[in-house]
């Protein structure tokens, strides 16, 4: 069964949405483990913070019955397909990692492209997971963490625990 990491994060009414988010999570499955919560500047588009986190799971669904699952919770969550790219997020749940699998598809890539540049994937990731090796460079989550630069937006811890809604 592979481990999954999936991405959460909102800035429209982020700390009420993330809870709805790991709710709906953890419902889904039972085991779901929550890293911390950061707050970061919006990337990509001028607009309100974002909160982001990781979750954790094991799972034997494929990755399109993930994928699936991840669209209906965000959806519940007020996120419409049509929202524009880059622009405030009701909920955006992203998947960064399935187990080990490398994949490329017109619908997904694995693992996510962007997960070693972007922190506020990258830290609450190394927060769950220090030692998990990513599968195309297979080194350590916390070594690629530790090697972004000093200029790569920064995040703030914030007082909201995911494991415990």
């Amino acid at each position: 069964m592979p481990l999954i990491h999936v991405a959460i994060g909102s800035n429209i009414e982020p700390q009420q949405r993330m809870v709805q988010a790991a709710q709906g999570l953890r419902q889904w499955h039972a085991d779901a483990r929550f890293s911390p919560c950061y707050q970061n500047a919006a990337f990509g588009f001028a607009g309100p913070d974002f909160i982001n986190a990781v979750v954790e799971l094991n799972s034997s669904e494929s990755v399109e019955q993930v994928l699936a699952q991840l669209r209906a919770i965000e959806q519940r969550c007020g996120r419409r397909r049509d929202d524009p790219k880059w622009a405030p997020r009701a909920m955006d749940l992203d998947l960064l990692l399935y187990g080990d699998c490398i994949e490329r598809t017109p619908e997904y890539r694995l693992p996510r492209p962007d997960l070693l540049r972007r922190r506020y994937m990258l830290q609450p990731l190394a927060d769950l997971a220090p030692g998990l090796r990513h599968p195309l460079t297979g080194r350590r989550i916390d070594a690629h963490l530790a090697e972004l630069g000093a200029d790569a937006p920064a995040l703030t811890g914030i007082d909201l625990d995911l494991n415990r809604v």
